[in-house]
């Protein structure tokens, strides 16, 4: 607290990211980062572009990464924006679209970062409870709204809708943004860019941080329509002209380009992800359908926070987000084969033990 911070500052409660330990020997499974890392193409690129030209400013426009994306879903660059991660594209949409006076809605268990921007621009916002299964339903977004954001797939749940759905809320708030945030789209959800030509009410939000393993680069775009792209940018550059510098630009078009090696991660995520819930159940844990690079658990009758705090101790992180309806649950990042083989050799001590412990 400070007698020199804005009353907006005292109002505040910021976004809790995830924890970055240091930690000898950590496996890391908190944050969804990939467990391969980027193409080695956008590591050549970067390192071709660490050269005397850092002297100058980058694109502000950021064009070639932007014609990049547009090549490949199909529309023109007028379509595309580019910013410093999505959380920063996030957060420029809830600043140039959301201002109408009626809440903002979304879901009551999702990226807990949509609560934070409304917190800092001002906007009233209204949490719609998911179902029992923890799954979105369509027809309790139809109210007063001044837009729609879904997380799709949601996060921390990793439970895709299908663009059915998606459609009927876009035709459902035709004189409304619809951001629906793509950030885990390509782990086996559908993603609805291919919308965009017929709904100009539909903004797509996506990173390079997980299927692309660029997360400490910060790289994001939205596609929509170039009514809302020029919004996006109206905002950008009463904040930063330059969000993305000469390297992230680099790098992110050379890991765009690299379908290959695209396929090959998500793939063997995909893989390790069917494994892993298949082991998580075995021990008894609920485990949700995921179409994330993570899987969504709890089990039967030992607490999660107990589970956290153990498998730490062990040096294994994992997210456990407290909240009357995520306390009972943990969120797993699926990382490598033999990543995922510890954890659940850890959880099987852990649980063992549990149960030789005197009443």
């Amino acid at each position: 607290m400070s007698r020199f911070w804005s009353p907006l500052v005292h109002r505040l409660t910021p976004y809790v990211p995830g924890e970055q330990p240091r930690l000898t020997n950590l496996i890391k499974l908190n944050t969804n980062e990939s467990p391969y890392g980027p193409s080695p193409r956008a590591i050549a690129a970067m390192q071709a572009a660490t050269d005397e030209t850092l002297r100058l400013y980058p694109d502000p426009a950021s064009l070639a990464l932007r014609e990049a994306v547009a090549r490949r879903e199909g529309v023109t660059a007028d379509h595309v924006f580019v910013g410093n991660g999505s959380d920063e594209v996030l957060a420029h949409a809830f600043q140039a679209f959301f201002n109408h006076g009626e809440p903002v809605l979304f879901a009551d268990v999702t990226y807990s970062f949509y609560p934070v921007y409304c917190g800092l621009y001002g906007l009233p916002f209204e949490t719609i409870p998911l179902d029992d299964g923890l799954r979105v339903r369509i027809g309790d977004f139809n109210r007063p709204n001044s837009g729609i954001v879904l997380a799709n797939p949601n996060a921390p749940t990793g439970i895709a809708l299908g663009l059915g759905d998606i459609e009927k809320l876009l035709a459902a708030h035709p004189d409304r943004v619809v951001l629906i945030d793509e950030a885990y789209v390509d782990f086996g959800a559908e993603s609805a860019v291919s919308l965009v030509s017929r709904y100009p009410n539909l903004l797509v939000v996506q990173t390079f941080s997980k299927s692309r393993g660029l997360a400490g680069l910060r790289v994001g775009f939205a596609v929509g329509d170039p009514a809302l792209i020029e919004g996006l940018v109206r905002v950008k550059d009463s904040f930063n002209s330059y969000p993305l510098d000469r390297l992230a630009q680099a790098g992110a078009l050379a890991a765009y380009e690299d379908e290959e090696w695209l396929a090959e991660c998500v793939n063997r995520v995909m893989t390790t992800r069917t494994a892993l819930s298949g082991s998580l159940a075995e021990l008894g844990f609920e485990v949700l359908p995921s179409s994330a690079n993570f899987v969504y658990a709890r089990h039967q009758d030992r607490e999660a926070a107990m589970l956290a705090a153990a498998l730490r101790e062990r040096a294994i992180i994992v997210r456990h987000l407290k909240g009357p309806r995520t306390s009972s649950w943990l969120r797993i990042t699926v990382g490598t084969d033999a990543q995922c083989a510890a954890l659940v050799k850890a959880l099987q001590d852990i649980l063992h033990r549990n149960d030789q412990s005197p009443d």
